[in-house]
């Protein structure tokens, strides 16, 4: 066998192991987040929520669907919110089922979050209800719904998963987390607004103008910086008297948001000369 063969041979054999070594570690990995859905509690929360890292596989999205039926609701949550995160987009009409018939605030949060995530505008309706208090097609929360934004574990759960990182100064981070464990409701608002960002709902529209003069500061400056993002400048007129607001972050988003809709509407008017 001659030095060329041999040394085909020898790069072939060590391909091979390549090649098993990768589909053990592949095979391993699937093991473990199989077994983590049989596993209880916080386990399996964990090996639940990691799904949504996976993307564009059926195998997780399946996985994940299948933790839908979970009796713990916490685990539903961590399932519904995977599906977003994968961009499982076969899912929207089972987590439109699972939103209209789920009785778990944090599930139904979860499923509205991926909804929105995935480009389907029933879940703006959830966060629509937790910011003014009633739902779109009328009417109020129900007491439970209204329980979730004076618990503060489910605030907990909404307002971090969420993110709180809708406020425009780094230095408040932590007083917004403190807010967190008290009987208050701004932060999840304030969140709930943020989410709002690309409904095209006129009556997200006003709720968002009406949410700017909220008595919460906090909601008052997430309700701008959403306005300012949709880019709308025929809210300036009803944002204007912000600038003269007592707190500070409100005054100066209020400046940047009017300076911001006021370059769009030169914009505007000069592609229409």
């Amino acid at each position: 066998m001659n030095r060329t063969i041999k040394i085909g041979l020898v790069a072939w054999f060590l391909l091979s192991v390549l090649q098993s070594g990768a589909q053990s570690a592949g095979e391993k990995a699937w093991s473990i987040l199989q077994e983590g859905q049989q596993k209880k509690n916080e386990e399996k929360i964990t090996a639940v929520r990691v799904l949504g890292l996976i993307q564009r596989n059926q195998k997780a999205a399946d996985l994940a669907l299948a933790a839908l039926n979970d009796t713990n609701s916490d685990v539903r949550a961590a399932a519904a919110k995977s599906l977003g995160q994968m961009g499982a987009k076969s899912a929207i009409p089972r987590l439109k089922t699972t939103l209209h018939d789920e009785k778990d605030v944090s599930v139904v949060v979860s499923c509205a979050w991926s909804l929105v995530t995935l480009g389907d505008p029933l879940g703006y309706g959830v966060y629509y209800a937790v910011l003014t208090g009633q739902k779109k097609s009328g009417g109020g929360l129900l007491d439970d719904q209204k329980k979730m934004l004076h618990d503060p574990k489910k605030m907990a759960e909404f307002g971090i998963d969420e993110g709180i990182g809708f406020i425009p100064f780094a230095g408040l981070g932590k007083d917004a987390f403190k807010m967190l464990t008290k009987d208050d409701s701004s932060p999840v608002r304030a969140a709930a607004a943020g989410m709002l960002e690309k409904d095209p709902d006129p009556k997200t529209r006003t709720a968002l103008i009406s949410a700017a003069s909220d008595d919460s500061w906090q909601v008052r400056v997430a309700a701008l910086n959403v306005l300012s993002h949709r880019g709308d400048p025929t809210v300036i007129v009803d944002i204007q008297p912000l600038l003269y607001d007592k707190k500070d972050e409100v005054r100066y988003t209020a400046a940047a948001a009017v300076v911001h809709l006021e370059d769009v509407r030169m914009r505007k008017s000069s592609m229409h000369k």
